[in-house]
């Protein structure tokens, strides 16, 4: 499957948005995605992570209106309207916490760490 029908099946919340919007936010996200690295999940992976800028953005069936870059609703009630946030990245590096933001970009995480080895130095010599 190519990436745009790949994110069609999986952010159907974006069903409103128009192909050419979601191709340009493609083109985006594809510096971020690299074809050698992630083989054969590449069109996966650019499809999670435009789905996830989307989201982002506040575009598609988005009823909590734009994310912010640092905060995620961890619970809310209708009942005087209660809402509360979370900043807690739990387990994930700084440098991806805002992948964590959405589940888009958790499974954007997913297909990275299963592609990409990190490089650890234990400080030896």
């Amino acid at each position: 499957m190519e990436p745009l029908e790949l994110f069609r099946l999986v952010a159907t919340e974006f069903s409103e948005v128009e192909d050419e919007e979601v191709e340009k936010w493609m083109e985006l996200a594809k510096p971020f995605v690299s074809k050698k690295k992630f083989g054969n999940t590449y069109d996966h992976a650019i499809a999670y992570l435009t789905a996830h800028k989307l989201k982002m953005a506040g575009k598609g069936d988005n009823t909590m209106g734009k994310v912010d870059d640092a905060l995620r609703v961890s619970s809310f009630s209708e009942g005087d309207a209660s809402i509360g946030f979370s900043v807690s990245q739990g387990n994930n590096m700084a440098v991806d916490a805002e992948y964590a933001l959405t589940i888009y970009g958790l499974q954007y995480l997913s297909i990275r760490r299963q592609r990409i080895i990190p490089i650890i130095s234990a400080g030896e010599n």
